[in-house]
């Protein structure tokens, strides 16, 4: 027996769980709030909610009251049964509790429907299930209730709002502890939060979804732009800028008119449709075909940071999470079909490099033909055993997302876990062979003919501004010397060491690291308090002992004294912590 079975290592056993959790919570509604209407209560990824039509609103009090109630429910042990009924069976059963949205789901199914419902003492509710076999399987005290927020019936705007409360669940007491633990920190690292102390970016209503980068958000934001170009390079890339904005024949041609359209933004130019791009590939073709390509060039890499723009709906926004626009670390790899495993892998080492290099271990997701795909199922199959056989042959593991792959071919998603534990899908490698089919792209192979070839799209941070969310929150804001968009903070002690201050500053600035001076008038407690508020890695305290023996006293951000030093000895370790790129 699976000794797994029955925790939450098993994903099936965990949904069960917290989707129990919320027919509890729906239970505990009825009997403290009767005149309230149950909408619908799955269970997600931290949790589960369960939305409501309430005459009132949820507060905090009323979710104190619910989870003592809850705890209750979890204690009489009471037995979830299962039982059928059809269709207009279903709809009377519903109306004589006056549960109007239940009605509705039922009205949406078929005429020759079942419909299963799940009762657990005074409470029954319309659900296909699997559930627990009874409420005391849950462990009252292990529940908390996290939040009441506003949403749409059904997701429709045009629909009434409800309240949907949020909570999560875990089978020990000392798992919600940690995870409520996890939380507050993750609230301390909110990138959000910190982007505006730490004056990198902003956002604002003139603009909702078009993030500014501030000045210290765009030395973050090219330094991780410079690393990244490096990486290129040293991996055989060329680079590459493709216009904004291209007209609609050529969305048609490539196929993103036809799944897409709804997140396009369009303008008319001279008469004509025209759309701004909201992926780069099409431009990338167009590159490759703006001149002939022998077999000695492939594989072609051509990266490229382009910047798109797609329209996501204003409820879905977030921080620099999901914006309307930003800058994705394109690339797309021209190649024979015999070429095809051994760039997978090339890509996959360069992931390895710059993964590592911020210290995010990732799991990779296998996505396969979904059911509007476009093109052979032959060169499909061909393509998914690549992908696997390259994941296997580089010694990692993956999982199977069965249907999720893009329109155009299978792909491989990686997705990244921060230092919480979160999970960030960034980086993707997907197979193409469609695209080059619709575009007639060719090159002469060895035999003088004209052959097709196939071509990988990719991405490895997914887009600059989404990537400097993640590393925000990953590092909490106190990014390594080399991204920090100021690396050292010169301060006097007194205004008599001023000009040593900026003597060093200086002699620092012209060794290429970005330094600041603090020549306020306020003590140097205050001072260096206010610098690690600012998550600045290192503090130079001079004094007139310093001034006088030529050093600096070196502090870190987390308190640490290191101590005097010479100013050649403080510069070497900086550069030195600057060019290994150390965490």
């Amino acid at each position: 027996m699976d000794e797994n079975k029955f925790t939450f290592e098993n994903q099936e056993y965990k949904n069960t769980y917290r989707h129990t959790t919320s027919h509890i919570l729906a239970q505990a509604v009825k009997r403290l709030y009767p005149e309230v209407k149950l909408a619908i209560g799955p269970a997600i990824e931290n949790g589960f909610y369960y939305d409501f039509d309430a005459p009132f609103a949820i507060t905090p009090e009323i979710l104190e009251n619910l989870e003592a109630e809850m705890r209750k429910i979890c204690k009489e042990k009471l037995k979830l049964e299962r039982f059928e009924l059809p269709r207009e069976e279903a709809i009377k059963f519903m109306e004589e509790r006056d549960e109007p949205y239940k009605v509705e789901l039922i009205q949406d199914l078929p005429e020759d429907a079942v419909i299963s419902f799940y009762k657990q003492g005074d409470f029954t509710d319309l659900c296909a299930g699997p559930h627990l076999d009874s409420t005391g399987r849950v462990k009252g005290n292990a529940i908390k209730l996290t939040s009441c927020t506003g949403a749409y019936w059904r997701g429709d705007s045009n629909r009434k709002m409800l309240q949907r409360v949020y909570g999560t669940c875990f089978m020990k007491k000392t798992e919600l502890d940690e995870y409520l633990e996890k939380v507050e920190e993750a609230k301390k690292r909110d990138h959000r939060k910190l982007g505006k102390e730490l004056g990198l970016f902003m956002l604002t209503e003139e603009g909702p979804g078009f993030p500014f980068f501030l000045p210290k958000g765009m030395v973050l934001r090219n330094t991780l732009i410079d690393y990244w170009r490096q990486v290129h390079k040293k991996y055989g890339y060329v680079e590459i800028s493709t216009p904004i904005i291209l007209n609609q024949d050529l969305w048609h041609r490539s196929g993103h008119w036809d799944h897409y359209k709804d997140n396009m933004y369009t303008t008319v130019i001279d008469g004509e449709d025209y759309a701004v791009k909201p992926m780069n590939c099409p431009g990338g073709m167009l590159v490759y075909k703006s001149e002939p390509h022998s077999y000695r060039d492939l594989p072609l890499r051509m990266a490229e940071l382009g910047l798109v723009h797609r329209h996501e709906l204003s409820g879905a926004l977030h921080g620099l999470f999901r914006v309307r626009c930003f800058t994705q670390d394109d690339a797309h790899i021209f190649m024979t079909w015999d070429q095809m495993k051994d760039e997978i892998k090339n890509v996959m080492r360069l992931f390895d490099e710059v993964y590592s290099v911020f210290g995010l271990s990732y799991k990779i997701e296998l996505s396969t033909m979904p059911e509007d795909h476009i093109g052979d199922i032959k060169d499909w199959n061909f393509a998914t055993e690549t992908l696997k056989e390259a994941v296997t042959e580089v010694g990692k593991d993956f999982e199977i997302n069965e249907g999720d792959g893009a329109f155009y071919g299978p792909k491989l998603d990686f997705h990244l876990a921060d230092s919480l534990g979160r999970t960030w899908q960034c980086g993707t490698i997907q197979l193409d062979m469609q695209m080059p089919e619709r575009f007639e792209l060719e090159y002469v192979g060895e035999d003088g003919q004209k052959h097709r070839p196939v071509m990988i799209h990719r991405v490895v941070l997914g887009s600059i501004e989404r990537f400097i969310g993640v590393i925000t929150e990953h590092f909490g804001g106190a990014f390594p010397t080399w991204l920090s968009p100021v690396q050292v903070k010169v301060m006097p002690i007194t205004d008599r060491t001023d000009s040593y201050a900026e003597e060093v500053a200086k002699k620092l600035d012209e060794a290429g690291i970005r330094v600041e001076t603090d020549l306020r008038n306020e003590k140097i407690g205050y001072k260096i308090r206010e610098a690690q508020l600012q998550k600045l890695p290192y503090m130079l305290v001079v004094g007139d002992r310093e001034a006088q023996a030529g050093t600096v006293a070196v502090r870190t951000r987390d308190g640490k004294d290191l101590g005097a030093m010479s100013l050649e000895e403080f510069t070497s370790k900086i550069k030195e912590e600057i060019s290994s790129k150390a965490r």
